[in-house]
């Protein structure tokens, strides 16, 4: 772990190192997120973080949220996603659940044309089958909007792994 002080002390390479993985697949926060330095707290780097985001393009938030695997899918994930998704269960799914999940990730994919998002750590497979069936429902701007506070959400999470929440003094 790092305190704010050794992130404020780093170099760019350092830094994006660090952070460069905060954000699935989308290094480019992390590097804007590197000339805002110095940063008071984790939740303040998380902030600037959050803003880069919301001041990007509509294309780059759409690149952003399709960066991000399917909940369950055995593809190419990183070592984050790799981790919240088995701490969920969903690496443990029987073959029932599994092709429900892959049904899931099917309507939802056809309705909105990204993968379904959820900050997964702390949940069980049900709760997520249930925001899955819950969520289809959604409009394309509110599940647009619901996406990237889950991303949001996922980024803080292993923000809290990396760096202590010691504010600078």
């Amino acid at each position: 772990m790092y305190t704010i002080t050794e992130i404020n002390n780093t170099t760019r390479q350092q830094f994006l190192g660090i952070a460069g993985g905060i954000f699935e697949h989308s290094p480019w926060i992390a590097e804007k997120a590197a000339e805002l330095k110095p940063f008071s707290s984790l939740n303040h780097l998380h902030q600037e973080m959050v803003k880069i985001v919301e001041n990007s393009s509509f294309e780059q938030k759409v690149a952003l949220i399709k960066a991000h695997p399917n909940l369950g899918e055995r593809a190419s994930m990183t070592i984050d996603s790799t981790q919240e998704q088995k701490g969920a269960g969903l690496q443990n799914l029987s073959q029932e659940e599994y092709t429900q999940l892959i049904f899931l990730n099917q309507q939802y994919m056809e309705k909105f044309s990204f993968p379904f998002i959820l900050a997964v750590r702390g949940k069980n497979k049900q709760q997520i089958f249930d925001a899955m069936e819950e969520r289809i429902h959604h409009s394309n701007e509110i599940e647009f909007e619901t996406a990237l506070s889950e991303i949001f959400k996922i980024a803080l999470l292993r923000l809290q792994e990396k760096i202590t929440n010691i504010p600078v003094k």
